[in-house]
């Protein structure tokens, strides 16, 4: 096999388990979204408001953060700490380009609006309480899924 094609395998490998790791972290925070009543908000997005529409909205989204996460830095796989401040750094990041940008100007909002809402809204891009098994860690950054699936080889 040549080397370029090996590394085409790992950034495939790499990408689908940030997809599946995306689609775990997405569901916990998800579920926290329901729990808030974020999701109708989320809905909107594509012209919604029932929840339902709004949690595969959310799905959706974080397999594609996952899927980037995943090709990022899942050649980090093997350095978990690096891997973990990556996955907060992401994580941040996301919170500000999501939920503090890009859903607020799509949906008419003020931009930048940092309320009880948007501090839940960084609580569960930043650390969420992962299931059981699966090779997830418990009580580490969302995140940090991603890097328990990446190093895991549950893809």
């Amino acid at each position: 096999m040549s080397t370029i094609a090996h590394a085409r395998s790992h950034a495939v490998t790499h990408a689908w388990r940030g997809v599946l790791a995306g689609l775990v972290g997405g569901i916990v925070f998800g579920v926290l979204m329901a729990m808030m009543g974020m999701l109708p908000m989320v809905a909107m997005l594509v012209g919604s408001q029932n929840p339902a529409v709004g949690g595969v909205v959310h799905l959706v989204i974080s397999a594609g953060i996952g899927l980037v996460f995943g090709v990022l830095v899942g050649a980090f796989a093997d350095r978990i700490w690096a891997l973990l401040g990556a996955g907060v750094v992401y994580g941040m990041v996301w919170w500000v380009l999501g939920a503090l940008v890009l859903m607020p100007t799509m949906l008419g909002m003020p931009v930048f609006n940092i309320n009880q809402t948007a501090m839940m809204s960084l609580m569960g891009h930043l650390k969420a309480p992962p299931p059981e098994g699966g090779g997830f860690q418990p009580s580490w950054p969302t995140w940090g899924f991603m890097a328990q699936a990446a190093r895991s080889g549950s893809a």
